[in-house]
């Protein structure tokens, strides 16, 4: 009869089997519409494993961001603000808006202890066609450049992790579930930026990638000499709260946004003085190069007008009035609820501060998995791992005819991989095809070291005591500890650093090493010892 207490590893080991089996197949864990903003892809209808894009199908964008940055530039006493104007002026082929000027950052190009000890003041332009000798000359021009400054190609780390974010933000807003952004680390220390998007083809996701979404509202009203003037009224942060796209009453739909405290006096008296707000309100038909309309407000998104209103008599009043102030709501109308929901992703998730470079030179890539590719990969990836399985099993029966060693050892060995699936299930980390090269080799390697525990207990005869069994067992342990210690370390940096694909590999790997350190090597003691212990 087995002793619960001399057994307790084992108990251990069927306790976490259990709840990856929960984990794996508890319907409340379940999400088949997948959850914006997650690494979900899919679902099985059986299991609660999801799966990335490789396995699912989907499209894939890798780029490098546009810009140039200088580093160790002198602001003087000038704002930023200021320093992105003047550098602005004497490029040719930039804006203000293409400029950014930051102060105590880190630099782009050092490395992760670097960055966390040192900063550095930096202008960045994040233009088309504006190089490294553009640059050094405006900042010469301007005089904010010194004997340090350096001028390279690419965009800092606080850039690249401001893109990230923004670019999830729009995944999220235009309802693609499972759609995931990060930036990725070439090992020759390329920077990039990696956005995928399951079940959605190319040419949608690059567009939503590609634009640069910086919008303003202007107002647009005629002048005093018979012309036409246009002033920006409202920017993206001016805004207290962006609402959904909804459909009118009367047809069309909207947009309803909130103002900040702050903005809505200034706002409020700049719709009067451009005669926006003039009683009975306005009626706006824009056309672009014609001067005979009343005075509308505009929505420019990347430069271009996209959308022109006018002002109902209502709120053309509380804004004569002064009583809009307290309570700065309006709304855009748009004609089809498409074009609201595009007015509201750009301004809810921001403006690009770089684009993606999708130039031939830049290494920029846009590639597509079908659906019905990806269901081959699963397909494909479980033949594997059956076929590993059943190679590894009868290995180990030829090597040792005994049902008592080999038995216990191909259990455990699959209950690493059990227990690696309930983990990526119950967090939801997608499987794709570098996590299942991750599971098959901690089925090589958990196989390796279940056999050097038992042909060390076995390889000096009967086993007539426990004292005999453990002093056998922990020779093999320490093996078994220092080659887990040395692939751990030597995992870890793929683990951490942001390399892509490699990154799956690696977390599974450690995991599937600790799991087996610390409870299936163990576990798998226990049983080959109560099973050939003469003295039990």
């Amino acid at each position: 009869m087995v002793d619960v207490r001399e057994n307790w590893r084992v108990a251990l080991l069927v306790v976490f089997i259990l709840i990856a089996g929960f984990a794996l197949l508890s319907p409340t864990l379940a999400a088949d519409d997948g959850t914006a903003g997650s690494d979900v892809a899919a679902t099985s209808s059986v299991t609660n494993l999801q799966y990335g894009l490789e396995l699912s199908g989907g499209t894939r964008v890798r780029a490098p961001l546009v810009g140039v940055t200088a580093e160790d530039v002198s602001f003087g006493t000038d704002s930023t603000r200021a320093v992105e104007q003047a550098v602005a002026d004497e490029l040719e082929n930039a804006g203000p808006a293409d400029v950014i000027a930051r102060t105590g950052v880190p630099a782009g190009q050092q490395s992760s202890a670097q960055a966390q000890s040192e900063t550095t003041t930096t202008v960045e332009v994040t233009a088309e066609n504006v190089t490294t000798d553009e640059l050094t000359a405006a900042l010469d021009a301007t005089g904010y450049a010194t004997e340090e400054t350096e001028v390279r190609g690419g965009v800092t780390d606080a850039t690249r992790q401001e893109v990230v974010r923004i670019l999830q933000n729009k995944i999220n807003e235009a309802g693609l579930s499972g759609g995931t952004v990060q930036q990725v680390t070439t090992a020759q220390g390329e920077n990039y930026v990696l956005v995928e998007v399951p079940n959605q083809d190319a040419s949608s996701v690059r567009e939503l990638v590609s634009e640069r979404g910086t919008v303003v509202i202007e107002a647009y009203y005629p002048t005093g000499n018979g012309s036409y003037a246009r002033d920006v009224v409202l920017q993206q942060e001016d805004f207290q709260s962006i609402g959904t796209a909804q459909e009118g009453r009367t047809g069309g739909a909207y947009v309803p946004v909130t103002v900040s405290e702050s903005v809505a006096p200034e706002f409020q008296q700049s719709m009067v003085d451009t005669g926006l707000a003039q009683q009975g309100g306005t009626r706006c038909v824009y056309q672009q190069d014609r001067n005979n309309t009343e005075p509308c407000l505009l929505l420019v998104v990347n430069g271009e007008v996209t959308n022109a209103f006018g002002m109902s008599p209502g709120l053309a009043d509380s804004l004569r009035s002064g009583a809009w102030e307290q309570d700065p709501v309006f709304q855009l109308q748009t004609t089809n609820v498409s074009e609201a929901q595009d007015v509201a992703i750009n301004l809810r998730a921001g403006a690009l501060p770089a684009q993606l470079d999708f130039s031939q030179d830049s290494g920029g890539t846009v590639s597509y998995i079908s659906p019905s590719q990806g269901a081959d990969f699963r397909i494909n990836s479980l033949i594997t791992g059956i076929i590993a399985v059943l190679a590894v099993s009868g290995v180990v029966f030829v090597r040792y005819s005994d049902v008592r060693v080999a038995a216990p050892m191909v259990v455990t060995a699959l209950s690493e991989v059990v227990i690696l699936l309930g983990f990526a299930a119950g967090i939801g980390y997608p499987l794709d095809l570098s996590v299942i090269a991750g599971f098959i080799a901690v089925i090589g390697t958990g196989v390796d070291d279940l056999i050097i525990i038992a042909d060390e207990v076995m390889a000096e005869g009967e086993i007539n005591s426990r004292r005999v069994f453990q002093s056998r067992f922990r020779k093999a342990f320490w093996v078994i500890g220092a080659a887990a210690a040395t692939t751990i370390i030597a995992m870890s940096p793929l683990a951490i650093l942001s390399l892509g694909d490699l990154q799956g590999f690696a977390i599974f790997t450690i995991l599937g090493v600790l799991v087996g350190v610390l409870i299936t090597r163990p576990a798998y003691g226990d049983i080959l010892r109560s099973l050939t212990t003469i003295d039990r």
